[in-house]
């Protein structure tokens, strides 16, 4: 084949790639090793995966310039054990006399049966052009399935307190989520975190998070004293977390914190979300580690809120109500929506749009996920934090949590996240995607 015009198509789709999440990908190249950046001579194999290594990369886009070298394409992808994309553009026109074409969907097909006769896990865009959007959609929906893998490396969350007594539904296997998926589990004694309050409450930064309180929510309905214990917890709880290295906790909620401060701490956890640290409710371990996943998904376009799935909506047979006692963050707030708190919990409702709602959960070990889109709709007021989501089968839904692994509780995010997540199960061992189609009825 032409290495000129190779070339030719490394710079058309570098061109399109560089435009597509700049904020949240960058690119390692193989410029100072092979001719052109083109990977084609297998002598290089090792210096480029060395050169990933050294990089710490998170991902591979291996793209087809033309027909290409299987055996390269196998042993670097088998190598690094990274999720693959693999793609090239489509050809032309056929061979002829005077001229070759590129061969690459024909050498898409050779390389990827080598690259399976591996073990190698690899994700497809078809065979169209750069220039296209199908191109930009499935590229950008690869970043974010390689965010959702990364998330799941070195992860470590909180476990603070335990789980209500009478909540058997959020047990979790603190065992199996570091054997399987590789998450540590840090407990973080309730005690650490008031001792550290009383630390806070004698310092200059106390005075500064009570007035972010309250600028932007209504506190008029609580004490003087209770809103200056809300602002030490978030400010202990963030600080032990930071110190710890967790990216979110499993709270022991309304069980734990009130007998001892005097007031829930709904929406504070609401304040961590926004802040970095998604925390889920009732020392849910699983919830929160589908809040990270999620968020992950999302590439910073969203925060995860937390939700109970409550009860059906009153006239929408395809809607359910997304509640919780108030931890919903506020920057997902309704603009219309006054928010105001009572005894600790936050008081309004999410703003309208496309939702994604998630969960992560085990039976005997064997983890599933399962994720379902919709839409925020309209609904009667209710107390707490909510939303009603309109899905377009809630029926399904409704059987799939029934029949389980799964519970009540719920990661949601604004955006349309499913296909992303289905798709990284496919590089995340020992976790099951579950087909929302699937079931034991024939609804």
């Amino acid at each position: 084949m032409s290495m000129q015009e190779a070339l030719r198509q490394k710079q058309l789709f570098m061109g399109a790639i560089n435009k597509i999440r700049p904020d949240a990908v960058s690119f390692i190249d193989m410029d100072d090793i092979c001719e052109n950046g083109i990977l084609w001579d297998a002598a290089h194999v090792d210096k480029v995966v060395e050169k990933m290594k050294a990089n710490r990369a998170d991902a591979l886009f291996l793209a087809f310039c033309d027909f290409g070298e299987e055996v390269v394409a196998a042993r670097v992808t088998a190598a690094l054990k990274l999720p693959v994309l693999v793609w090239g553009a489509r050809d032309e026109r056929p061979n002829s006399d005077e001229s070759r074409g590129r061969d690459t969907q024909c050498g898409i097909f050779a390389a990827t049966k080598a690259m399976a006769r591996l073990g190698v896990t690899y994700s497809y865009i078809y065979n169209v052009h750069s220039e296209s959007e199908e191109f930009k959609t499935g590229f950008e929906r690869f970043i974010r399935v390689a965010a959702v893998v990364k998330s799941l490396n070195g992860l470590k969350i909180a476990q603070i307190g335990q789980r209500p007594s009478s909540f058997m539904s959020v047990i979790a296997s603190e065992a199996a989520l570091m054997e399987k998926l590789g998450i540590e589990v840090i407990p973080l004694g309730v005690g650490t975190i008031i001792r550290r309050m009383e630390d806070i409450k004698k310092g200059s930064e106390l005075k500064k998070c009570i007035y972010q309180l309250k600028a932007k929510v209504d506190t008029s309905r609580m004490p003087e004293e209770k809103i200056a214990s809300m602002a030490a917890f978030k400010l202990a709880l963030k600080a032990s977390l930071a110190d710890l290295g967790c990216r979110g906790a499993a709270l022991e909620c309304w069980s734990a914190i009130p007998p001892f401060l005097g007031f829930t701490p709904c929406f504070m956890v609401g304040e961590m979300t926004d802040e970095g640290y998604p925390i889920s409710c009732e020392t849910d371990l699983n919830g929160v580690v589908t809040s990270i996943m999620l968020e992950a998904a999302a590439l910073g376009d969203s925060v995860s809120f937390f939700a109970d799935l409550t009860i059906r909506h009153p006239e929408n047979d395809n809607a359910e109500l997304l509640w919780h006692c108030g931890p919903f963050p506020y920057s997902l707030r309704d603009p219309d929506s006054q928010p105001y708190l009572v005894d600790g919990r936050g008081r309004f409702q999410l703003k309208k749009g496309e939702i994604t709602i998630a969960r992560l959960d085990d039976l005997n070990g064997n983890f599933k996920m399962v994720a379902v889109e919709g839409k925020a709709v309209d609904g009667p007021v209710t107390t707490g934090t909510y939303a009603y989501f309109e899905t377009d089968n809630w029926k399904r839904v409704e059987e799939k949590f029934v029949f389980g692994p799964y519970i009540h509780h719920v990661a949601g995010c604004y955006g349309q996240y499913a296909r992303c997540l289905k798709e990284a199960m496919r590089f995340i061992k020992h976790v099951e995607w579950d087909d929302l189609n699937s079931g034991p009825s024939s609804l």
